[in-house]
This record gives structure tokens, C-alpha cells and sequence, in this order.
């Protein structure tokens, strides 16, 4: 059971490395990344109660205790965007990038602390090397963009996206059904983006396009939501919640990999390299986890 989570984890992060594709067709027709961020919950929370009504309609049903668990996931989902899309304008992509991916390490410190998970000398080396492959990909070493409120949300998505991780692996332990988890996190997600995100241009924009828009839009919400969020909730069952959130890391490889297949860049040495520092740190994850 152990290597189906790791491979659910890196195909979670493979998937959520389509993102960047979907963005940047959808992004000349005039949607926000707001309203990207509502219609991919929007989109992800349909799917998710239409799989949980065929499969068992008491995933619906839950405790009292369990709903400040699923506030707390859905409200750590909407955060993490919104920060990571803000500290992107204020700083630069690559910088952004590495600062929500700083998430395995205050996930593992939490993960100590709060869930009495061991922090080996080999989890530490490997979560060194992702982060420093992650800068390597990113290409913040040697052009990065500083500004402070830019830097200090940047940390803030990290932290909110640790919160998802740790408050999903307690709400698991503590019983609670991983699909009805999603669900739920998914739906409170949706409510706030679409609070705040202006609905009503969602639907004239794609209305200008619906044949290009619509597919792109249900694609948004399935590949890079629905599918990775399922499989990554999925596969806390079985992993530690700290070597979870470091083996998704491999999002931003797979980034670069499409970015060069499907946008024609060029791939330098330093991206090569962190690419290869990465691969290397999910090894020695499996190692680690194997270990313990």
C-alpha cells in the first residue's frame, strides 16, 4: 500500500503541474486568477459530490466535530491561491514558487510537533535537496525579485498550504472518510472564491467563447483539482503527512518538463540539475518512509 501512495502522490503533483497549460490559454479570454480559482472549486466540488453520491451517499453525513476541520481545509485551499497568485505579482514566478513549496518544511515541524511524526537525518537531506532543486527549476538563484509584503505573503501561501496537509492527515486520523474530506474542502473553497471573484463575469466571459472556454475551464477543474487533490488525500492515509507534502514537490518539475514539450522554452543546466535534485530527494523519501 505504501507504493501505490507514492505513486498516487507523483502523479498528484505531475497533475498539478498542468496548471501553467490551462492558465495560459485561458488567461487571454480576460479570466482572473480568482475566477480561474472559483470555477477550478466550482468545478472540482461537482465532480466529487457526483462521485460520492454514486459510490455511498453517507459520505455525505458528518459529525459536529468534523466541520471546523473541513472550514479549515477548504479556507487553507482559497488561501494558498490567493497568496501564491498575489505574492507572483509582487515578487517575480520563480520566487513565489519557492516560497509556497517551503510548505514540506513547516509541514514535517508541524507534523513533529502536533502528530508525533520522527524527522529523520535522511527526510531532512531529502527536503533539502527539493528545495534547493525547486530553486534550481524556478530559476531564483541568480534573477530573483525582492519585495518585502510580496516575500512575507509568499511564506504565508507555504504556511497555508502546510495547514491543508496537516489539518487533512488530522481529520483522516481522527476518522474522518478522505472522500467526504475532499468534498467538504472543496465546497468551502468554491463559497468563498466566489464571494469575492465576481461570479457574474465568469459566466459573460466564457460566454464569448463558450467553445473554447468551457472545455479548458472543466479541464481546469479536473486535472489540476479534482484527480491530484483525490489521489494526494488518498495517499495521507498511508504516508506521514510530512513526506506527503514533500513528494508533491515534484509539481514544479513537471512544470518545467511541459513548459519545454509544450511551449517550446529552453531547458538550461540549472533547471536540468534541479530537476535531477529532485527525482533524487523523492528516492530518498521512499527510502526514509521505507525505513520507518
Amino acid at each position: 500500500m505504501k507504493t501505490k501512495a507514492f505513486i498516487y502522490i507523483i502523479i498528484a503533483g505531475i497533475l498539478w503541474g498542468t496548471s501553467g497549460i490551462f492558465v495560459h490559454y485561458l488567461a487571454p479570454y480576460g479570466f482572473t486568477s480568482l475566477q480561474m480559482t472559483a470555477v477550478r472549486g466550482l468545478v472540482s466540488f461537482i465532480c466529487m459530490a457526483a462521485f460520492a453520491l454514486i459510490r455511498d451517499r453517507s459520505l455525505f453525513k458528518i459529525k459536529p466535530r468534523e466541520l471546523i476541520f473541513f472550514i479549515g481545509i477548504g479556507l487553507s485551499l482559497f488561501l494558498t491561491a490567493s497568496l501564491y497568485y498575489t505574492s507572483m505579482q509582487m515578487t517575480s514566478v520563480s520566487t513565489a514558487v519557492v516560497l509556497m513549496y517551503m510548505a514540506p518544511v513547516y509541514v514535517m515541524i508541524f507534523s513533529v510537533l502536533f502528530l508525533g511524526e520522527r524527522f529523520s537525518k535522511l527526510k531532512f537531506i531529502s527536503v533539502a535537496s527539493m528545495l534547493f532543486g525547486c530553486c534550481l527549476v524556478s530559476g531564483i538563484i541568480g534573477g530573483a525579485k525582492f519585495h518585502l509584503l510580496g516575500l512575507i505573503l509568499g511564506f504565508l501561501s507555504g504556511l497555508t498550504y502546510a495547514a491543508y496537509n496537516v489539518l487533512t492527515k488530522i481529520a483522516i486520523k481522527r476518522g474522518s472518510n478522505a472522500i467526504s474530506v475532499t468534498v467538504y474542502g472543496f465546497l468551502v473553497m468554491t463559497l468563498v472564491a466566489l464571494c469575492v471573484s465576481k461570479p457574474w463575469q465568469i459566466v459573460t466571459t466564457a460566454a464569448r467563447a463558450p467553445l473554447a472556454t468551457v472545455p479548458l475551464l472543466v479541464g481546469l477543474g479536473v486535472f489540476t483539482f479534482v484527480m491530484p487533490y483525490l489521489l494526494y488525500t488518498l495517499a495521507m492515509r498511508e504516508l506521514p503527512a510530512g513526506t506527503a507534502s514533500a513528494l508533491s514537490i515534484v509539481e514544479p518539475m513537471a512544470a518545467t518538463v511541459f513548459s519545454v514539450v509544450i511551449f517550446h522554452e529552453t531547458l538550461g543546466i540549472a533547471s536540468a540539475c534541479g530537476i535531477i535534485l529532485i527525482l533524487l530527494a523523492v528516492f530518498l523519501l521512499g527510502k526514509a518512509e521505507g525505513k520507518q
